[in-house]
């Protein structure tokens, strides 16, 4: 018992973070969930479970920094001292920044860039004594490059990301031995699309191509096990994003005027009754368990080479190398 890893994970009861929750199950972890969805969090439970974890279920609002801390302490009082704090919860509203009140924008703030501040300051508040732990912070290559319809979302991740290089700077300048990561998330397929406050006419969709949401856990548990790296990027799409970004981002602010509205929506319509979880959880006494997976399914992939690569170098340029000598080697012999 006193060898197996201590997790909390924030936005356990769906989507990114059930996956993540399950994944560290699957390693014997003990998982603390983190979320306010009590049927999610009652399902990631028994999963976590059922791959061979001990899971306790911590029902919390992100947004509020003592109950985030609340949850912290008794984490660690009931399952042990925390090594690893993956902070995913977020909301958002899919909308024109018009068609956005205040106090929503107010609200994803609060939850989707707060939450993640609250809880680094609840996890390291505990890690930094002992000198050792690890946070992981979910991000997005929308944390690097805006799109429309998703502003607050955006801004939120953008937030993120300077907090995290802040702090990460701080932590280096203490020779600290806590370390924080952020792991830059493509387009995956969460129960989100469902469940987000929009008013878009149609119905919401995630950009291709679009990722499962094991792809997502998997290089959250690979920064884990490493988080000297200060970021990850997963899958093609999110390194050919912030590549085109940063050559030339004018260009891909026009390109996503003129495709980003409509490659969000299906050619459905919203449905009628659709969830908002923005003020509540979807799954709450009236709702049901969304789980990990979105609606997407046969338009997502579970793998993805760049994440893989990125997590190989050595065999990659081992590989690289061999046929770059096997290729010059053919073209010496078809000169001779």
């Amino acid at each position: 018992m006193a060898d197996q890893q201590v997790v909390v994970v924030t936005g356990a009861s769906g989507g990114i973070g059930r996956a993540v929750a399950r994944a560290f199950g699957a390693r014997q972890a003990r998982v603390a969930l983190v979320a306010r969805g009590e049927r999610g969090l009652k399902a990631a439970a028994d999963e976590v479970r059922a791959a061979g974890g001990t899971a306790l279920v911590l029902p919390t609002d992100v947004a509020d920094a003592a109950q985030v801390d609340a949850a912290a302490e008794r984490a660690e009082r009931e399952v042990g001292p925390i090594d690893v704090w993956v902070n995913v919860a977020f909301t958002s509203v899919f909308a024109r920044f018009d068609d956005i009140r205040p106090d929503e924008f107010r609200r994803v703030t609060e939850v989707s860039y707060l939450g993640y501040v609250y809880g680094t300051m609840a996890a390291l508040r505990r890690m930094k004594p002992r000198d050792r732990g690890t946070v992981v912070q979910v991000g997005s290559a929308l944390a690097y490059r805006g799109i429309p319809l998703q502003s607050a979302y955006c801004g939120a991740k953008h937030a993120i990301q300077g907090f995290n290089e802040s702090l990460r700077c701080e932590l280096l300048a203490e020779h600290s031995g806590v370390h924080v990561t952020m792991v830059q998330m493509p387009a995956v397929n969460t129960p989100q699309f469902s469940w987000v406050l929009s008013r878009l006419p149609r119905h919401a969709q995630p950009v291709p191509p679009i990722y499962q949401p094991e792809v997502a856990a998997r290089a959250v548990l690979h920064a884990a096990d490493h988080p000297r790296r200060r970021e990850y990027w997963v899958g093609g799409s999110t390194v050919g994003t912030l590549a085109a970004n940063a050559v030339a981002p004018g260009l891909l602010d026009r390109y996503l005027a003129k495709t980003g509205m409509k490659s969000q929506q299906t050619d459905q319509p919203k449905p009628a009754r659709q969830p908002a979880n923005l003020w509540a959880p979807a799954d709450g006494p009236s709702g049901h368990d969304f789980g990990a997976h979105g609606e997407f399914d046969r338009r997502s992939t579970p793998r993805s080479f760049q994440t893989w690569a990125s997590r190989h170098h050595g065999v990659v340029a081992t590989c690289g190398g061999a046929l770059a000598a096997a290729g010059l080697a053919l073209w010496r012999r078809a000169r001779s």
